[in-house]
């Protein structure tokens, strides 16, 4: 590949390279659940990387709404199906926040009937669980224990 880059014209390089600099460089679109079933539990997935939990979610995809993506991060992620979208809860954009990019991330409160099934991509999340507002841990992935806090407490949208 190297090799066919390298007999390309200056001019096309530079253009390469340019519209390289504004297509990576750019935050990704990200959408983050906070689910509860009707009994008060709120849904966290482990991720396989880190072996920490977090709030399903992820990219939106090319094509996709933020409701079309919502449901399929929560059934590939969570085995959940059928989500109830009940508010915004925040807009995330810290650029520091993930550290494999910048994300804007739109964290969504959802109502949920228990999983049904496991997470499709076990090199991906480890398991999906259920936790009673109690039990669920100080700490979560990526800095997402305030997207649930806000989630939880239910009052106005955080924008960041």
């Amino acid at each position: 590949m190297a090799g066919f880059l390298g007999k390309l014209p200056r001019g096309v390089m530079t253009l390469v390279r340019e519209a390289g600099r504004h297509v990576l460089r750019r935050p990704v679109m990200g959408i983050a659940m906070a689910a509860h079933t009707a009994d008060g539990r709120w849904l966290l997935i482990r991720r396989a990387d880190t072996g920490t939990w977090a709030l399903p979610g992820g990219t939106v995809e090319w094509g996709e709404t933020l409701r079309t993506s919502l449901a399929r991060e929560l059934e590939e992620e969570g085995g959940v199906v059928a989500p109830r979208f009940e508010r915004v809860t925040g807009v995330y954009s810290e650029p520091d926040r993930d550290p494999r990019f910048h994300a804007v991330t739109v964290c969504v409160r959802c109502a949920i009937e228990p999983p049904v099934k496991p997470p499709v991509n076990p090199a991906e999340i480890l398991e999906a669980r259920l936790f009673a507002e109690a039990d669920l841990p100080a700490e979560l992935a990526l800095g997402m224990r305030d997207m649930l806090d806000a989630a939880i407490a239910g009052g106005d949208c955080v924008f960041e």
